[in-house]
C-alpha cells in the first residue's frame, strides 16, 4: 500500500501512484521493517531534480521493480526539502563509503535506520540486480551487515567537529581574497570549473570587501550566459559549462533570492544598468512565478516539461522565425545566440551584448516571451519553506527601497506575515507549509536563522518594530536549542527527533551553513539591541572561518561576509523623526541606500519608546528629523540632511 497520497510535499506526490509500498519517513516504517526483519531503502530526492524523476519513470513506476523493493525491502520516500537533517546524515554516509553524492539519494540500511549500502542513481536493469544482491546479502550474511551498519554509524560519530579558532582578522580576510583568486576563471567570471554554480556567499563577501574584478566579472558573465534567462529572468540552478552557456534548467528559490540581494547590491556598489536590469527581473519573475496566493514563495520550478529538460526554455532558428518573421528572427538568432549550443539544433538564449536598438529588442523579448507562456510549463513545488523564503524577504525588502519599489516591501512583508502566522507553533518554528497549511516539520538552524536575517532586513526598510521582535524570538531559540556548548551550533535542535547523527556542518553549500546564517542575523541583532549575549554568539560561531580561509574559502563564504561586517563596526544608523515627515523618509532611504558591510537600520518616531536599544536617547535636532551614525552604540553627532548622511556613510 503506497501511503503517500496525504503528504505535503508535491515531491512525495508524485510518487503516491508508484506500485511501490511507499512509507513517508516515520516510526511507523521502522516498525515494520523490524516486524518483518527486513531492511529500508531509504530514496532520498526532491521534486525539481531531473535525474530523480529519471529513476522514478524507469524504476519506480515499473511494476516489476516495485514487486522486488515490496518483497524485500521497507521503502521510504523522502523530500530531502522537508528533512534536511534526514539527507545530511544519509548524504554524510553515501559521501563515506562511495566518495560522491547527489540525488536522487538511495541508502540500504537496517530496521533501525543504520546504513549499510549507498548510491546515487541506478539504472533500472542495475537497480534490479542490486535489489537482489542486497536481499541475498541480508538472508545469508546477515551478521556482518549488522556489523557493517554499526561500522559506519561508529565512524560518522566520531568523526571530528571542524575546529574553532578565533574571530577573523583583516589578515584571515586577506587570505580568503587571495584563495579566491587562484580559482578565480578570469575568462568566463566564476571560481574553478564546469559546473559552476552560482557563488552567491562568495561574492557577497567580495563585494564587502572592495573587490570588484571577481565579483562584477562573476555576476556579469552569469547575468549575460544561458543560465540567466534572457526572457523571463531568473536564475537556473548551474551551468553544465564553465562558460555559463547551458544551464541545468530547474530554478530554485533559494537561488534566485540570494543572487536578487548580490545584484542588488552590486548596483548600490557601482554594478550600473546591468545590475539594476537583474535585480529587478529576478525580482518580478520570483512574484510572478513562485508567489502562492497565501503570500510566500514556492521551492521550485522544474527543470523538465512534456518528459523534456529544458523544453520550455530553448529556442531552433526556425522557432525565432515563426515567431518574429524572417527579418526579426535573424536579427534575434544573432543577438541572443542562437546557434545549436544545447541539443538537437536548438539553443539556450544568451544576451553577451546590448543590444544596438533597445526599442526592437524589448518588442522582440516581449513577443518571445509571449510565445513561450503557450508552451506546457514545468512543473512548480509549491510548498513554502521557511529558510528560502527568510531569505527571499531580505532581498525584496532592500531590492523594494533600493529601487522605489513599494510592491516588493509588500510582497517580503506578506511572506513575513504567512511565517509568523502560518509557521509558528507554540514559539517554535515550523519549517514547511503548503496551500497555508503548515507541515509537520520542525524548523532547523537555517530556518530560524535565514528567517531572522529576513525579519530583521524587513525592520530595518518598514520600521516596523514587531519585526525585530519576533527575530528576536527565533534567536533566543537558536540560542537555548541548538548550541553546542563550544563554538557553534548543531543543524538541529536538542529536542529534535534523534537521528543516528546530529547533523552539525558549518560549511555552505547551495544556501548559507546554518551556523554562518545565524552568526550574521545574531550580530545585526545585536547591534541594533545592545545584546552582547547575541554578539558574542556571533563570534564565536565565526571561529570556523579562519579554519576553512586556508584552502577552502568557496565554502565559507557567508561566514567570511558576515566577518567583514564584524570587522567594519557593524555601521549602525538611527533614524528618528516622525513618520509621515519626507525628511524622515529621505534619511531612512539615503542610510538603506549606502554601500556599507553589513550596516543595520533603525528606524522610529521621537515620541515612540526606545525599541530597539539603538535608538535610545537619539532624538530629534531642534524639530527635524535627524539620524546617527554608530559604530558599539558610540555615535557620531547627529545630522539632519542626506548630503551630511551620505559623507558621514563614506567618510
Amino acid at each position: 500500500m503506497n501511503r503517500l497520497k496525504d503528504a505535503t510535499s508535491p515531491y512525495l506526490l508524485q510518487h503516491a501512484d508508484n506500485p511501490v509500498d511507499w512509507h513517508p519517513w516515520g516510526e511507523e516504517a521502522f516498525a515494520e521493517a523490524r516486524g518483518r526483519d527486513v531492511p529500508l531503502l531509504i530514496s532520498v530526492g526532491y521534486s525539481a531534480c531531473h535525474w530523480c524523476h529519471v529513476m522514478a519513470h524507469e524504476s519506480f513506476e515499473d511494476v516489476g521493480t516495485a514487486r522486488l523493493m515490496n518483497e524485500h525491502f521497507v521503502n521510504i520516500k523522502v523530500d530531502r526539502e522537508e528533512r534536511p537533517d534526514v539527507d545530511a546524515v544519509y548524504m554524510n554516509a553515501t559521501q563515506a563509503m562511495t566518495h560522491q553524492g547527489g540525488w536522487p539519494m538511495t541508502v540500504f540500511a537496517t530496521p533501525d535506520g543504520h546504513p549499510f549500502y549507498c548510491g546515487t542513481y541506478f539504472p533500472r536493469p542495475r537497480f534490479q540486480r542490486l535489489l537482489t544482491e542486497v536481499h541475498k546479502v541480508w538472508s545469508s550474511q546477515r551478521d556482518s551487515v549488522l556489523q557493517q551498519g554499526a561500522k559506519v554509524v561508529e565512524a560518522l560519530n566520531t568523526h571530528t567537529a571542524l575546529p574553532s579558532g578565533a574571530l577573523p582578522g583583516e589578515e584571515t580576510l586577506r587570505q580568503a581574497v587571495a584563495n579566491l583568486r587562484e580559482s578565480y576563471d578570469a575568462a568566463n567570471g566564476g571560481f574553478g570549473g564546469a559546473p559552476k554554480f552560482p557563488p552567491s556567499m562568495v561574492l557577497e563577501f567580495l563585494l564587502r570587501s572592495g573587490e570588484r574584478e571577481m565579483s562584477g566579472g562573476t555576476l556579469a558573465a552569469m547575468a549575460r550566459g544561458g543560465m540567466y534567462d534572457q526572457l523571463g529572468g531568473g536564475f537556473a540552478r548551474y551551468s553544465v559549462d564553465a562558460e555559463w552557456v547551458v544551464p541545468h534548467f530547474e530554478k530554485m528559490l533559494y537561488d534566485n533570492a540570494l543572487l536578487l540581494r548580490v545584484y542588488t547590491h552590486w548596483w548600490k556598489a557601482g554594478g550600473g544598468d546591468l545590475a539594476r536590469r537583474v535585480a529587478l527581473e529576478t525580482a518580478d519573475w520570483l512574484l510572478r512565478e513562485l508567489r502562492t496566493p497565501e503570500g510566500g514563495f514556492a521551492s521550485a520550478l522544474d527543470a523538465d516539461s512534456e518528459g523534456v529538460e529544458g523544453k520550455f526554455y530553448v529556442w531552433t532558428p526556425e522557432e525565432l522565425r515563426e515567431v518574429l518573421g524572417d527579418d526579426d528572427g535573424r536579427w534575434a538568432a544573432g543577438l541572443f545566440e542562437v546557434t545549436g549550443t544545447f541539443e538537437h539544433g536548438a539553443s539556450v538564449l544568451q544576451l553577451l551584448r546590448d543590444p544596438e536598438d533597445p526599442e526592437r529588442y524589448a518588442d522582440v523579448r516581449a513577443r518571445l516571451l509571449a510565445a513561450r507562456e503557450r508552451r506546457v510549463r514545468p512543473g512548480r513545488d509549491d510548498k513554502v519553506v521557511a529558510s528560502w523564503n527568510g531569505l527571499a524577504i531580505a532581498a525584496l525588502a532592500e531590492t523594494g527601497v533600493v529601487f522605489e519599489r513599494p510592491d516588493l516591501v509588500a510582497a517580503a512583508t506578506a511572506a513575513a506575515e504567512l511565517l509568523a502566522g502560518t509557521h509558528m507553533a507554540d514559539g517554535r518554528l515550523l519549517r514547511t507549509s503548503r496551500d497555508g497549511r503548515a507541515g509537520k516539520n520542525s524548523g532547523v538552524l537555517e530556518d530560524y536563522a535565514n528567517l531572522a536575517e529576513g525579519l530583521i532586513s524587513l525592520y530595518g526598510v518598514t520600521g516596523e518594530a514587531r519585526w525585530l521582535r519576533l527575530a528576536g524570538s527565533l534567536l533566543d531559540t537558536v540560542l537555548d536549542r541548538f548550541a553546542d556548548g563550544e563554538a557553534g551550533f548543531y543543524d538541529t535542535a536538542d529536542d529534535a527527533e534523534r537521528l543516528f547523527q546530529r547533523p552539525q556542518d558549518p560549511t555552505d553549500n547551495a544556501t548559507p551553513s546554518g551556523q554562518y546564517a545565524a552568526a550574521g542575523a545574531l550580530l545585526s541583532y545585536g547591534a541594533l539591541t545592545g545584546s552582547s549575549r547575541h554578539r558574542e554568539a556571533a563570534y564565536t560561531a565565526l571561529g570556523t572561518v579562519s579554519v576553512l580561509t586556508e584552502g577552502h574559502a568557496r565554502f565559507a563564504g557567508w561566514g567570511l561576509a558576515v566577518a567583514r561586517a564584524s570587522l567594519s563596526g557593524p555601521v549602525e544608523v538611527a533614524v528618528v523623526g516622525p513618520a509621515d515627515d519626507p525628511r524622515t523618509a529621505r534619511l531612512h532611504r539615503e542610510a538603506l541606500l549606502a554601500d556599507v558591510p553589513g550596516l543595520v537600520v533603525a528606524l522610529g518616531g521621537a515620541a515612540e519608546s526606545a525599541y530597539p536599544a539603538l535608538l535610545e536617547g537619539r532624538g530629534l535636532v531642534g524639530d527635524a528629523p535627524a539620524a546617527y551614525v554608530c559604530r558599539g552604540f558610540t555615535c557620531r553627532m547627529p545630522v539632519t540632511t542626506v548630503e551630511e548622511l551620505r559623507a558621514e556613510l563614506t567618510g
